[in-house]
């Protein structure tokens, strides 16, 4: 939960494998050592920790840490699902946490039709509407306002569940924990967080706003279409972006 200037500089640092490398040398590793008293590890209860990255993709952990302790006589094994969050620059470290097609959230998020539709012409799944000023796809502020309302209106009730899924995700590997790994001009922090609390403060005032350029931002998360791809179909998808490093610190985040 506290920020740390890292020892990872001394170890050298290049993936998620390197922390799973830590914290296999948890015994000689500083940062390891941390995260772990963070996870609220008693040290001197631990036999062993063996950690693995997830080569599965979809996944919102990166890292699987399997550690055994020996207490009030009993051998127990806990694990721990750990999503890693590398960022490169000083201020800004936006990055996209998750892009899927709209199909994919309808049955989880109980998207009715009419929002389903308006969410297709928004990431391009649809062809837009005539004079929308894109050709490939159409802007939130070119919906009528009713359609903008409905809009709204699902997003600002089902807000902390979407950050939630986009963030934690669900199942087998959902993330406990999100660790962030800041490097840039030869200084590098980090900052373990469980990841109910990375959640709220992603969440930030718990409003939806649609922004001046046509874009949902929920909480401090923005909402677009991916788009690249030379065109292909796989730009038309939601795309979510996160700026990991409020969680070093609550700082206002703009588009």
């Amino acid at each position: 939960m506290a920020m740390t200037g890292s020892q990872i500089a001394k170890g050298g640092f290049e993936n998620e494998q390197s922390v799973a490398d830590k914290f296999n040398n948890w015994k000689n590793d500083i940062d390891a050592q941390q995260w772990l008293k963070i996870m609220m590890y008693n040290l001197n209860e631990i036999e062993y920790v063996h950690a693995e990255k997830i080569g599965q993709k979809g996944y919102k952990s990166d890292i699987n840490v399997v550690i055994r302790i020996y207490i009030k006589k009993k051998h127990l094994e806990t694990v721990e699902n750990i999503q890693v969050k590398l960022v490169s620059s000083k201020d800004k470290g936006y990055n996209q946490v998750e892009k899927r097609k709209v199909d994919y959230y309808i049955p989880n998020w109980h998207i009715v039709p009419k929002v389903a539709n308006l969410l297709k012409l928004y990431d391009g799944e649809l062809p837009p509407r005539p004079n929308s000023r894109n050709p490939k796809r159409m802007f939130v502020d070119e919906f009528t306002p009713d359609e903008q309302a409905l809009l709204h209106r699902f997003f600002q009730k089902n807000l902390i569940m979407i950050i939630s899924d986009v963030i934690r995700g669900r199942g087998r590997f959902a993330a406990e924990w999100s660790l962030i790994i800041q490097s840039y001009e030869d200084t590098y922090n980090w900052k373990l967080i469980a990841v109910n609390e990375a959640i709220s403060i992603y969440a930030g005032d718990c409003q939806v706003v649609f922004t001046k350029q046509g874009n949902i931002r929920l909480g401090t998360i923005t909402l677009q279409r991916k788009g690249g791809d030379n065109g292909a179909d796989t730009a038309n998808m939601l795309q979510f972006k996160a700026n990991p490093l409020i969680l070093f610190e609550d700082q206002t985040v703009n588009e």
